[in-house]
Formats: structure tokens, sequence, C-alpha cells
């Protein structure tokens, strides 16, 4: 047999020392990053938009919350939209949309006017940018301005990847929105003091309206009460209390705190209509006050 030259041997060794190097630094880093998407949000996967209870979404469709009117308070849904890594820009086009029929008979409006569209979404180091065609500031008084502003920040802020919101319309950063000259030459947050005018003292983000719920049942949200106190109470189809939980906020009395409970109850029969009701006792005469109602569906 003709000895192979040395050289081959030398190109062979190459070769394999090379892909055990590659092979070792793609072990390291694991698999390749999710392309970029047009939201900036690298495929992020929504956080905090999915219900804790219920029936997950097809393999086609993914959960994300839009943020509507309910009266002249704000309120979460939620919503299953097709599929996408460009997630903020599906929660924007769904808010967008307006409220379903559904959400119309459970009281939902939307104080974006009417024919607003989205043209683009961007995210990078925390802040999103959202241009929205020039219909978004036609007509309206500083309450309705407010909501609308607010609707696209906590719809926006919902992502880990979003901490604050820069408004454009039709490409242009605005500065003073309306003429009810509403500044926004800083980027807004959910802590933005003009927020709390159209924050319910009980801000409900979970359950939300619709949702399939079994027990035990997480629910949580914000709260400017006395004293940070709050209560849940759930009830059957035919209104009888099946649980209670009674709870403090992390603060409260003037400044909005979180909570986050779990409540457990015997289960009613699967697919029957249900309510979750917020409420804060009154430390006046201990009368129910600051009522909020989400319908359910209790799960298998």
């Amino acid at each position: 047999m003709k000895q192979m030259p040395w050289w081959v041997w030398l190109i062979t060794v190459v070769v394999v020392v090379a892909a055990f190097v590659a092979g070792v630094l793609m072990g390291a880093r694991g698999p390749a990053d999710t392309p970029g998407t047009d939201d900036g949000n690298g495929g992020v996967p929504p956080t905090g938009t999915v219900e804790p209870t219920g029936t997950p979404a097809a393999e086609d469709t993914m959960q994300v919350r839009v943020y509507l009117a309910r009266g002249d308070r704000l309120g979460a849904l939620a919503r299953e939209v097709p599929r996408s890594e460009a997630v903020a820009t599906a929660a924007m086009t769904a808010l967008l949309e307006g409220p379903t029929a559904q959400e119309q008979a459970w009281g939902f409006g939307s104080q974006i006017p009417a024919g607003t569209t989205l043209r683009g979404v961007t995210i990078a180091g925390g802040t999103a940018r959202v241009d929205l065609s020039g219909s978004y500031d036609d007509g309206g008084g500083t309450l309705s301005v407010t909501m609308r502003l607010a609707q696209v920040v906590y719809t926006l802020t919902q992502f880990e990847t979003v901490e604050r919101v820069e408004f454009y319309m039709d490409g242009a950063k605005i500065d003073v929105f309306t003429g009810e000259g509403v500044m926004l030459d800083e980027p807004s947050t959910r802590g933005d003091a003009s927020f709390e005018d159209v924050l319910p003292a009980i801000f409900a983000e979970a359950p939300t309206p619709g949702a399939v719920i079994t027990s035990p049942l997480r629910v949580w949200g914000t709260s400017n009460t006395f004293e940070a106190t709050y209560a849940v109470r759930v009830e059957n189809a035919a209104g009888e209390m099946i649980a209670e939980h009674w709870g403090m906020a992390t603060s409260g009395s003037g400044t909005r705190g979180t909570f986050d409970a779990t409540i457990t109850f015997d289960m009613p029969a699967a697919g029957t209509s249900g309510t979750v009701i917020f409420f804060e006792e009154s430390a006046k005469d201990g009368s129910e006050i600051n009522i909020v109602e989400i319908p359910v569906v209790f799960g298998p």
C-alpha cells in the first residue's frame, strides 16, 4: 500500500481539529439566535399575556392582551391572534381593531379614533417606538386623549422587552399631543401620573373577561385603595359565593401598588359561567365599593 504523503496527514488533522472546535463553540452558544423581527422583539414570547388557567392557544395562534376602555376606566382583555414573532405588532393590530361584539356586550369600547392604523413598531433598549396614522390625534377631550394614550402604553408594556413608549404619527415624533396640549417629549410609562385618572381603583389584569378558570385561580393586578386593602369573591352561575379572598397590595392610600394571590375553591360543573368580583370594603360604612366584575367560564 502506498504511504500517504505527510502534507495530506497534516491537512486531515487540521480539518478534524477545526470541526471539533466548532462543535464545542456551538454547544456552548446553544441554538442560533432567532432572526430579528419587524418589531425588534427578537421572537420573545408575550409575558403576562397568557391566562394562568384555561385552554392553551392552538399551535398556530397565541394570546396577547389588549387594553380597552370599560366606561371611563381602562380594562384588560385577552385576544387570540395568529402566531408571530412580531408580538408587539400583533398586539397593536388587535388593539386597533377595537372591541369585538362580545367585548362590547361586556361594556368595553375604545377611545382610539376609528380608522387609526399602525405604520410600524420598533423596540430597542426597552423603548417601543410606535408610529400611528395621523387620525390618532383626532378630537376628544382630556379624558379621551389620556385613555387612548394609556391603551397603547399598556398594550405595548405588557412585554418584558418594553419599559416605555415613544409616540410617532406619520413618521414624525410627537412632542405635543392633540389640542389638549398633552406633553409627550419624554417616553410614556405605566407609571405616568396622568394614567391614574383612567385606571380603576382596583385594576384586575387576571383573570380577563371570558377566561376559562380552574382551581387554584391566580388573580393579579394593581390597586390604589384605602390602606391597600382589596377583596376578591368567586361566584357560580347562580350568584352564590364559592370562594373569597381578602388581601393587601404593596401600597395604597394614594400610591398604586401591586397584588398577586391564589384562590382555591370547589369547582362548579365544567362549562358553566361564573364571575370573579374585585372590590374594596368602604371604611365609612362597610359597603362594597370600587367593584370590578369579570365574567368567566369554569373549566374541566
